[in-house]
């Protein structure tokens, strides 16, 4: 007799663990940077277009394979594309949602690790001493890449962190955890938000923000929305998938993956007003470097009243919004291996946790520890050279929007209209006007704008 699969206790831990998966460092820096770079108002509004046209399609879809397949990524596909055409063939989209989870948890972790050491040293003051004189923190933070060590040590701790959640399960782990990161999270949020409202910058930034001006807006930057409305969501990796097939049929996946894609916009919306404000109260200079974090924003931060609560909170934050991203990332594969290898949890999440950790030491010691792997650049272009850089390019640039372009595909063409309504109404009641949209939206609009990423990465863009 086949184990009964686990579940999520309630829609609401469903909700707080998917949406946890989404919220990340793509929410609480990347958002705020391209809709600064894009100028604000008409760009958060096309933004906002995009999640609906892309995100809660692609969202509804993944969630839908995932709760009908009862499957991890690769699993879904084999039990839902039997008798389908291209059959077995599709089996490639589960493992490549596999492979992209391990790689970008390879290297992400290594990220999210930095936040634990600049938490150490806000407590600690040491953060402060260095904010006040930007050379000197810019040194520090070059010589911290460059500490093989430390880089290691942090990713392992990060890691372990990852794995010790995951390890106990669904719902004592994942859950639980979920419960726990997620109102927290939002609490630092609007505590950071209200704080912003006391800053000089405060009116400047919501006039920049909410008030749209269209001339300004391009072709790229409506590419760039695209782009983002949908690596925000953690679509293409297999993750809604798997978190997915943990819900109860008696909930309903639409209202799930509304919810869960307002909760995503919420906080980039928030991590905007945050952002601004420090940016127009001293003129600071942003830039796309993910050191922008590291070494910029402290210096504002300890120009601000409280500086040192402020700088501990927002590494608080950061580091919470890695953590829940990185736990559904682990559960990716580590639900691969306990569905396809019959392994047990435990064993599962310590293997598959160990090999990842030992592959994501070849990023952490490539910022600068190793000469050989920070020169290796396979793919040619500035911002790929070394381990790190390769991986995150191929991951956000060719294997999510791939995963994601497939997975609508599926969806939209090989599953049949019957098998998607009655998944989709379970739990919800008739879906009426809403279902037919949602069924052009996943054959027509959302694979032309994933598409149409595709295509811009092709000819040179890059979506990191």
């Amino acid at each position: 007799m086949a184990k009964q699969r686990a579940q999520w206790s309630g829609h609401l831990g469903f909700i707080l663990a998917a949406a946890g998966s989404a919220i990340g460092l793509g929410n609480l820096w990347k958002f705020p940077y391209i809709t600064f770079e894009n100028n604000g108002g008409a760009f958060v509004l096309v933004y906002l277009a995009a999640i609906t046209v892309v995100g809660v399609p692609i969202m509804v879809a993944e969630v839908l394979l995932g709760r009908k397949s009862q499957r991890n990524a690769v699993g879904a596909f084999r039990v839902l594309a039997q008798g389908k055409p291209g059959g077995r063939a599709w089996l490639g989209v589960g493992f490549l949602g596999v492979m992209t989870g391990f790689i970008i948890l390879s290297y992400y972790c290594v990220i999210a690790g930095w936040t634990l050491r600049y938490i150490l040293m806000a407590v600690s003051g040491e953060l402060g001493d260095l904010a006040y004189h930007p050379e000197a923190l810019e040194s520090f933070f070059g010589g911290f890449l460059g500490n093989p060590l430390e880089q290691i040590l942090y990713h392992c701790v990060f890691m372990g962190a990852t794995v010790g959640v995951v390890f106990f399960g669904v719902g004592k782990g994942i859950e639980r955890a979920a419960k726990i990161l997620m109102p927290v999270l939002f609490a630092i949020l609007v505590v950071l938000v209200v704080y912003s409202i006391s800053t000089p910058g405060f009116r400047q930034a919501m006039a920049f923000l909410f008030r749209p001006n269209f001339h300004e807006l391009t072709t790229g930057s409506v590419l760039e929305a695209l782009g983002h409305s949908f690596f925000t969501l953690s679509l293409g990796m297999g993750a809604m998938l798997t978190y997915g097939s943990y819900m109860r049929k008696r909930d309903s996946i639409p209202r799930a993956a509304v919810t869960i894609c307002a909760l995503d916009t919420l906080i980039a919306i928030m991590a905007c007003v945050i952002m601004f404000s420090i940016i127009f109260s001293f003129d600071f200079e942003v830039t796309k470097s993910s050191s922008i974090l590291f070494t910029t924003l402290p210096v504002v931060f300890f120009k601000l009243p409280g500086g040192h609560v402020i700088s501990a909170l927002f590494y608080l934050l950061v580091s919470f919004a890695a953590l829940s991203s990185t736990i559904s990332l682990l559960e990716v594969v580590s639900s691969y291996a306990i569905d396809e290898f019959g392994w047990a949890r435990r064993r599962a999440t310590l293997t598959m946790g160990a090999a990842i950790l030992a592959f994501g030491v070849l990023s952490a010691i490539s910022l600068g520890g190793h000469a050989a792997l920070s020169n290796i650049n396979l793919i040619g272009r500035p911002s790929t050279a070394g381990v790190f850089g390769t991986l995150d390019y191929l991951a956000s640039n060719w294997f999510l929007p791939v995963g994601g372009l497939l997975i609508a595909l599926f969806t939209g063409w090989i599953l049949t209209r019957d098998e998607c309504r009655q998944e989709l109404e379970e739990g919800h009641g008739p879906m009426g006007w809403a279902y037919p949209a949602w069924r052009f939206l996943i054959k027509f609009a959302a694979p032309a704008a994933v598409g149409a990423i595709i295509v811009s990465v092709i000819l040179g863009a890059e979506y990191q």
